[in-house]
């Protein structure tokens, strides 16, 4: 068995107000709640004005192939683009990437010591458009997904070769002896 943490979305009850994408960049900040930056947040709001809707989607893991489907769903009679559910950060869209550092951003549920109950964006959604599951599903246990530095390296290596990121690292080893 293992454990499986999602935040449930109902769009029908997000008014648009931000304050998921607010406490999860103030949370998230260095020193924690020193700086406020939506830029930064690991769940987004996104607004379709022709359907006048908000669609709040949270950080998944990176990868690095863009999507081959666009397809458009139907639901309750409003239409969606498969790209409107996705929760990858991927080359097509920089909708989950760090401003300043271009890294990938994933919504690590608030881990904290100690532990919260839940994640603070849906402590904080008054609307209650989001909510918290914690279930235990059967199946194998996923391989090692790599940490969050290793996503980092990773991504590093990518925009500007293991050369550059080692002699970088070299250096602030230097600095730092």
């Amino acid at each position: 068995m293992k454990k499986v943490k999602t935040i449930k979305v109902d769009i029908d009850k997000c008014n648009g107000c931000r304050a998921c994408e607010m406490i999860c960049s103030a949370f998230h900040a260095t020193p924690k709640y020193s700086s406020n930056n939506p830029e930064k947040s690991k769940i987004r709001v996104l607004f379709d004005p022709i359907k006048d809707i908000y669609v709040p989607v949270y950080a998944g893991g990176y990868t690095e192939a863009e999507c081959n489907g666009w397809d458009i769903y139907t639901i309750d009679g409003k239409e969606y683009d498969e790209c409107a559910f996705c929760r990858a950060s991927c080359p097509s869209r920089d909708l989950f990437t760090d401003p300043d550092s271009g890294l990938p951003l994933q919504c690590d549920m608030c881990l904290d010591d100690p532990p919260q109950d839940e994640p603070l964006c849906v402590k904080w959604c008054h609307a209650d458009a989001l909510t918290y599951e914690e279930r235990e599903e059967e199946g194998e246990e996923a391989k090692k997904k790599p940490d969050e530095m290793e996503v980092g390296l990773q991504s590093l290596v990518k925009n500007h070769g293991a050369k550059k990121v080692m002699e970088s690292l070299a250096k602030l080893k230097q600095e730092k002896d």
